[in-house]
């Protein structure tokens, strides 16, 4: 089968090229330059001047529509995977939150399940475990009942889940290093995040083998209790090691309520559109109306409130995730920075997709990776999304099935 979609606009990670492009049984074949639609194909498609942008990836994204990765069904994970899709997301990292060992092992096992099957949705590329490891002070909207420290006898039966593609730490914990060097032994990233660690401890932690920070400036050591004994000096935290360490990469939420523009604008000037990922961080209330909701497992999770396009826990002092898609994080952060197209589209596909080592099958429009892509309207909303080269979502909301 081969699709030919002319009349576009290509994002390209660095430049925007006006043309077209021939898909070839799910894979990308060449660009099209706009003076040659003499390709041979089976099917020819007209982007009106539309924007063509390879799927986004995420790294980071709890649920939506209504459902949690955490509920532990089939039925909530092909959910969450259609209610992102419909935002452009074409490929995820199924996260999970601090929670009991059994639901956490429930999740794996779905989650390895939901990989060696056809897409419902976006597609899974594995588990992001996501807690339980975390600072107590810094456990933001999780459960915080289940927090606690790395003991190998868990840990190692959701490494040998088998589904584990990055696995997010509290450095400062004890027992974090041999949890580190063995999910490095095994393959598996290590990330930084819920953590109140000084610059030095986020160093050690490098030395096991992180190399990748949560939400940027969310969740992470602050002035007040890096301060030393007498006050005096002040230390320190995840937030400066990340902006000083080269070899760190690092993600923001980009909805306009976790972050401010300043923000956002220091993270890309500091980590650059290589180092910098986009994620959304996204909740059950995606595509849902403002009202009360629970993060995490429905009857063990925290609740929360979507409040004015955001996430806040109920006594409002501080937020609970997003509660928007990826396609709401590329028109935000493009708004609010002046960044071009090129590096924030870059930030939302290739960069998530090189992060965790799938660079070689997807994020961008190359000839021989996945067809995977989004044709977004002038506007920057979504037009349709393809998997594999055929179209699963379009403008109509008609949802396709994916697994035909």
């Amino acid at each position: 089968m081969r699709t030919l979609l002319v009349k576009g606009v290509l994002v390209l990670p660095d430049r925007l090229v006006g043309g077209g492009l021939l898909v070839r049984d799910g894979r990308f074949e060449r660009i099209i330059p706009d003076a040659d639609e003499s390709a041979s194909c089976d099917e020819r498609i007209d982007l009106r001047g539309r924007y063509l942008c390879p799927g986004f990836v995420d790294l980071h994204v709890h649920g939506g529509d209504g459902s949690d990765f955490m509920d532990g069904t089939e039925r909530d994970f092909v959910t969450v995977c259609k209610a992102h899709l419909r935002h452009g997301t074409t490929s995820l990292l199924a996260t999970s939150c601090v929670a009991t060992p059994d639901r956490t092992m429930k999740f794996l096992g779905l989650c390895r399940k939901a990989v060696h099957q056809p897409p419902s949705g976006a597609r899974v590329l594995g588990a992001h475990l996501y807690g339980p490891f975390f600072a107590p002070e810094a456990k933001g909207c999780h459960p915080g009942h289940a927090l606690r420290t790395p003991r190998p006898e868990e840990w190692q039966a959701y490494l040998d889940s088998g589904c584990v593609v990055t696995a997010s730490i509290a450095p400062e914990l004890a027992a974090s290093e041999a949890f580190a060097r063995e999910c490095r032994r095994r393959g598996v990233r290590i990330n930084i995040g819920h953590s109140l660690a000084t610059f030095d401890q986020v160093r050690q932690a490098m030395a096991w083998g992180a190399a990748h920070v949560d939400h940027l400036f969310c969740a992470m050591s602050d002035r007040v209790r890096l301060r030393q004994t007498q006050a005096y000096p002040m230390r320190g935290g995840v937030v400066e090691a990340t902006l000083y360490f080269d070899e760190l990469t690092t993600e923001v939420i980009a909805d306009g309520k976790h972050l401010q523009a300043e923000l956002l604008l220091l993270a890309h000037r500091i980590k650059g559109p290589d180092r910098l990922a986009l994620v959304t961080d996204c909740s059950r209330a995606l595509d849902q109306p403002d009202g009360e909701y629970v993060f995490g497992p429905r009857d063990d999770g925290e609740r929360f409130l979507k409040r004015d396009g955001v996430g806040i826990l109920p006594d409002r002092k501080a937020l609970a995730s997003s509660v928007v898609g990826m396609d709401h994080m590329v028109r935000t952060f493009y708004r609010l920075t002046g960044v071009p197209l090129p590096e924030v589209v870059r930030m939302a596909s290739l960069t998530p997709a090189r992060i965790i080592g799938r660079d070689h099958e997807l994020g961008s429009l190359a000839a021989g990776k996945r067809a995977d892509f989004v044709v977004l309207e002038e506007d920057l909303t979504v037009h349709s999304v393809w998997l594999d080269g055929r179209c699963v979502h379009d403008e109509s909301g008609r949802q396709h099935d994916s697994t035909k």
